[in-house]
């Protein structure tokens, strides 16, 4: 069992406290967005023995076990993070494998460069992802219902966003959803510019349910993406609560704190609020034009008090162990690797000790027990 120390990411949407006061520090003033945890070579977990990524390939089958190796190749197929946002992020979607690999061997073919900022595709593999919040966390996820949309736009009086609001509620849903967002991820800029600048204005003044896109708007001024966040289903999850985001589903997260894990890549085609390159056929290609309910998911409890976040993909599963003082012992030995991470409380790991923001790599089939009292998160594979 090897203890981790994690990279701290500092991208420009990050929390300037939030990481800072789980691991009981003091903030550094700098926005701290994302901790990594795992053998993502951008930034790969530290052990005793060296980088974690370095520690996998010198024996792949030792550290993952038959199966993981397998089922997935001789790297860890998953990447756990601890996000917090301070501002929203980029509404955006992920490729499936299919469009992934397509996608990776055109770029390579074409001969663009794998760190061109626009560059799609880092690589072959899809990015499904498991979000489950930490601390209240507000998010976007999957489109609305056309006519809700409809609604919504309507709501803001802006004579220029009637166009979308008749698309919307004349056309079949799929037409409806992907003809409105071309328009407006295509419009001239300048009239975009002053189109969103005015629905900010009305954003503001209403709240309520417009507050959400009055603050993108206020980190993101004439952002088109604006717009098309109001297409998509605001969500709004407890701690524990989770989302699922699946391919094709556009999604943001605009604030708070929460335990991710996704498959391992970096794929992602951006719809909006961001500076970064977007690029619309490309985009329009991955997306899956349909509502749908955003499926908080909420654990299921197993009869030794594991709490797992059901999804329909092997590259990761997520549980958690919340420990009573006085508690149980349990032993989660595996034939799979496994990144366990405390987030609350003191949790005891094999002969290690954890308090929040500490985790620790346990390689295939190492006896592995844990007690104490607080919240543990266990992140393995299914295979």
């Amino acid at each position: 069992m090897d203890r981790l120390t994690n990279t701290i990411r500092p991208y420009a949407w990050g929390s300037t406290t939030a990481i800072a006061g789980l691991l009981g520090v003091e903030p550094t003033g700098e926005p701290q967005a994302e901790m990594w945890l795992g053998a993502h070579p951008g930034a790969p977990s530290r052990t005793e023995r060296g980088p974690l990524d370095e520690v996998i390939a010198e024996d792949p089958r030792r550290e993952l076990g038959a199966r993981a190796v397998d089922a997935f190749g001789p790297r860890l197929p998953f990447l756990l993070k601890i996000l917090a946002a301070g501002a929203p992020l980029s509404v955006q979607v992920h490729p499936n494998r299919e469009q992934a690999r397509e996608g990776y061997e055109d770029e390579e073919q074409r001969g663009v460069p794998i760190d061109a900022p626009h560059r799609n595709y880092k690589d072959a593999n899809h990015k499904p992802e498991l979000i489950c919040a930490l601390t209240p966390f507000e998010g976007l996820c999957g489109f609305r219902p056309p006519a809700e949309a409809a609604d919504l736009l309507a709501g803001l009086g802006v004579d220029s966003l009637k166009p979308y609001v008749d698309l919307l509620r004349a056309r079949p849903e799929d037409a409806a959803l992907r003809e409105v967002l071309t328009a407006v991820l295509t419009a001239d800029r300048d009239e975009m510019t002053a189109t969103v600048t005015e629905a900010a204005a009305a954003a503001e003044r209403l709240g309520g349910a417009y507050a959400p896109y009055a603050d993108a708007a206020r980190h993101f001024p004439g952002d088109p993406g604006v717009i098309a966040a109001m297409l998509l289903n605001h969500v709004r999850l407890n701690p524990g609560e989770a989302l699922y985001l699946g391919a094709g589903v556009p999604h943001a997260y605009l604030n708070g704190m929460g335990v991710e894990i996704m498959a391992n890549s970096d794929n992602v085609l951006r719809c909006g609020l961001t500076p970064k390159h977007v690029d619309v056929p490309e985009l329009l290609r991955v997306v899956r034009f349909e509502a749908t309910d955003p499926g908080v998911l909420r654990p299921e409890a197993s009869a030794d008090g594991e709490e797992v976040y059901d999804t329909p993909i092997d590259e990761f599963r997520l549980s958690r162990y919340v420990l009573p003082e006085g508690g149980a012992t349990h032993d989660l030995t595996a034939e799979t690797p496994q990144i366990l991470l405390c987030t609350a409380g003191a949790v005891r790991a094999g002969d290690l000790d954890l308090t929040p923001g500490q985790s620790v790599f346990v390689p295939a089939g190492e006896k592995t027990e844990v007690s104490g009292t607080g919240t543990l998160f266990r992140a393995t594979v299914v295979a």
